[in-house]
């Protein structure tokens, strides 16, 4: 399953941050250096100790102190709503797409394009079939797009993704 932080926790080089790949280690780095993925572990981690994780060489984020905040509030959510479970947001109760586009926005540091990029992502490559998923992701779940993560399975694909954001910053700029 997907890690939440994964799909969104940094802004990629289309945002004027990082690269695509550097940002998707972070899971990598923080599982390595805690132990763990659970987001109840994490969120009972010590915030000083977890601060810490996050400012290891190579840092998790180019702004660990905030970001390893920004993770274990996120884990803490998902431990209190969903019970340490983030399958259930989109698997409890057989949710359609809208629902689950809800219950993302809920969860701290969700706003609006990223939890449709999230949903886009679980329903592209993750199997959720839920009714009116691509619907509640548009742009980002229409079919044959390739606008964000929920598009990338191939280096091929990541050209494209990356290709359509800089037309889109081109087109932006006038």
């Amino acid at each position: 399953m997907p890690s939440p932080y994964a799909v969104g926790g940094q802004r990629t080089r289309g945002d004027q941050q990082i690269a695509m790949e550097t940002a998707f280690t972070g899971p990598l780095k923080i599982e390595q250096r805690t132990g763990s993925m659970d987001a109840a572990a994490i969120a009972a981690y010590d915030p000083d100790a977890l601060a810490s994780v996050f400012k290891e060489t190579p840092a998790v984020h180019r702004f660990p102190g905030s970001m390893a905040a920004r993770v274990q509030s996120l884990c803490q959510a998902l431990v209190d709503d969903w019970g340490g479970d983030a399958a259930a947001l989109w698997t409890e109760g057989d949710p359609d797409g809208a629902t689950v586009l809800k219950r993302l926005k809920a969860l701290p540091g969700f706003g609006e394009q990223k939890a449709k990029i999230f949903l886009a992502l679980l329903g592209k490559q993750y199997g959720f079939t839920g009714e009116g998923w691509r619907e509640a992701s548009a742009p980002y779940g229409e079919d044959g797009s390739f606008r964000s993560v929920a598009d990338i399975t191939s280096p091929e694909s990541l050209t494209k993704v990356r290709e359509f954001k800089r037309a889109a910053k081109a087109a932006a700029k006038g």
